[in-house]
């Protein structure tokens, strides 16, 4: 009986571990910073002509820190409110 509760227990801190590992947050925040640098890095080397078609407005380089911020937002958001482990039920023995 002893083993059974400890593989339920070790299979529950698995599950734990997993729903924080693919928290949307981080899925999210990790995609709007890798995408913010990208469009960042093209926003900073557009020519004039590049800006010449936007009206002289660095489009790339405005919606690139944008998305670097909210990338950002999702990361420290996740880092000042983790996913909290579920709690175990509770049978009616206990």
């Amino acid at each position: 009986m002893s083993d059974y509760r400890n593989d339920v227990e070790e299979l529950e801190a698995k599950s734990a571990t997993a729903a924080r590992l693919f928290d949307i947050r981080r899925i999210i925040g990790g995609l709007f910073v890798v995408y913010g640098i990208i469009v960042t890095i093209a926003g900073i080397t557009a020519s004039d002509a590049d800006l010449k078609k936007a009206q002289d407005i660095n489009i790339n380089l405005w919606t690139g820190l944008g998305m670097l911020a909210l990338g950002l937002f999702f990361l420290i958001w996740l880092k000042l409110r983790p996913t909290a482990p579920p709690t175990p039920p509770t049978s009616p023995a206990e």
